[in-house]
């Protein structure tokens, strides 16, 4: 199995940088490959380009995303982590999806509408924030956001969504056992949902 851990956060120090390499680490100790694209470390650019738009003639995806779906063409599955920002994900996540897992990639054009061509893959999602986990369920925070965003690219894709994770209460400078807690979190949950249990060490 490999997987595609898809990290959107400026800072490297960040703790969603923290988790994202508890992602890979917990895939790689159940045996699989993971590989990270850190979205700002990159420098991805997330604009839509007109000559990418799937609409006309001439069309076709730019030199950045045909590289970026190369090296994802092998991938069983994707692992988004993402900050909550006014309740959403960040804009170079929502630029990712728009431009990389869209027509030629995620789904192509069918008699009836869209094609997916993600079908057998899968997608886990571990977002973050400031907010008590109490006050985003209480709210439908993440529950809007699944609607809009996890199901609605699975069902376009064909992706099966595994699992979509809330890490709340994650403020400033965290004190070391309580991160360590939270990310102790994030590998049974990784181990418990993409890792086969044949393959658990």
């Amino acid at each position: 199995m490999k997987y595609a851990v898809i990290l959107a956060h400026p800072k490297p120090t960040s703790f969603c940088a923290a988790v994202a390499r508890t992602c890979v680490a917990a895939l790689e100790q159940g045996g699989a490959q993971a590989v990270l694209r850190d979205l700002y470390a990159l420098d991805f650019d997330p604009r839509l380009k007109a000559e990418e738009l799937p609409v006309g003639r001439g069309w076709a995806p730019a030199p950045d995303v045909v590289a970026e779906r190369a090296l994802l063409s092998d991938v069983d599955g994707f692992v988004f982590v993402y900050p909550f920002w006014f309740n959403a994900p960040p804009a170079i996540l929502k630029g990712y999806v728009d431009r990389v897992l869209s027509m030629g990639f995620g789904y192509q054009p069918g008699p009836h509408g869209a094609d997916p061509l993600l079908v057998g893959k899968t997608l886990m999602s571990i977002s973050t924030s400031g907010a008590p986990e109490h006050w985003v369920d209480a709210t439908g925070a993440l529950t809007a956001l699944m609607s809009v965003f996890d199901l609605h690219l699975a069902a376009v894709t064909g992706l099966r969504v595994a699992g979509h994770e809330h890490l709340g209460g994650v403020t400033g400078p965290m004190a070391e056992e309580a991160a360590q807690d939270v990310l102790d979190r994030v590998t049974r949950v990784i181990g418990a949902t993409l890792v086969p249990p044949s393959q658990a060490t």
